[in-house]
């Protein structure tokens, strides 16, 4: 049973990202029907559905045909977002009994080299996250910048700390670095990562979860190791034309797995991997 599948409904986004790499794979939206044959595959492997590869989810037209795909299946449903759409859309995502978890990248504003107000977009950020943190929704804000763009991170914690009645820079800060705001709604901090580059120096990767918790279904069906494969660089087989049990016994999946087993990763991809880093701790 894996801990989670990531299904990248879309890999077109309304940002540029200094952080992120963007894709050159051709622009989609993965139609509702193909979705529910996609989820369908994964019911039996796992619980949760994380709705982002590349892309930006809350872009697909038929987000609330896909939320209500994904709750008569029986998942419980994350998604990543940039935050800009969230006044647009948040009436889909609070209707959806299937939302377990909302992660904004707040980062994406500095990381957009953005001049507009700040405050509005937090305040658009927040008017979703209140009501669905008191429905019970996970809401995580991210600032994942630190030793990158984060200049305005001190405007933003005085912000929330204004706004949600606390001293966000005074809050105690768990392990994983986050600070609890309010019930379900949390403030992350975190290293700025670099993303897996073939280009890249080797960054001595030891291991990695991919395969083992996790692996990610890209708009065109296509199965890679994990989230942070953007490109489709490990292509493992089609969700479309195989099933994930068959998809995974594959003899390059299997080494994959071996090779982590052994902290000696087979894949160049894996070991050109800045996040993966983290494992070897």
């Amino acid at each position: 049973m894996l801990n989670r599948a990531y299904v990248e409904i879309t890999n077109v986004c309304n940002l540029a990202c200094s952080f992120c790499p963007g894709t050159a794979r051709p622009r989609r939206f993965m139609p509702a029907a193909e979705f529910r044959t996609v989820a369908g595959k994964l019911r039996r492997h796992t619980d949760y559905l994380y709705l982002h590869v590349m892309g930006e989810p809350l872009l697909h037209p038929a987000l609330a045909e896909i939320l209500s795909i994904a709750g008569e299946l029986g998942f419980r449903v994350c998604l990543t977002t940039n935050g800009t759409l969230l006044p647009r859309a948040g009436e889909i995502l609070l209707g959806a009994p299937a939302l377990h978890k909302v992660s904004v990248s707040l980062h994406s504003f500095e990381g957009n080299g953005r001049r507009d107000d700040l405050a509005a977009y937090l305040d658009g950020v927040l008017s979703f996250c209140r009501p669905a943190a008191e429905k019970g929704v996970i809401c995580a804000l991210r600032l994942w910048n630190e030793g990158g763009e984060n200049r305005r991170n001190g405007e933003i914690e005085e912000y929330l700390s204004d706004r949600c009645g606390v001293d966000a820079a005074a809050l105690p800060v768990d392990p994983s670095g986050n600070r609890t705001l309010a019930d379900h709604l949390y403030l992350e901090s975190a290293e700025k990562f670099d993303w897996p580059d073939p280009s890249a120096p080797e960054r001595h990767t030891q291991f990695c979860h991919a395969l083992r918790r996790q692996v990610a279904v890209l708009c065109d069906g296509t199965v890679v190791p994990c989230c942070l494969d953007g490109e489709g660089n490990i292509p493992l087989g089609n969700l479309f034309e195989a099933e994930l049990d068959e998809i995974l016994a594959s003899p390059r999946a299997r080494a994959m797995e071996r090779g982590f087993a052994a902290r000696r990763p087979v894949e160049e991809l894996c070991r050109r991997c800045g996040y993966a880093t983290r494992f070897n701790r």
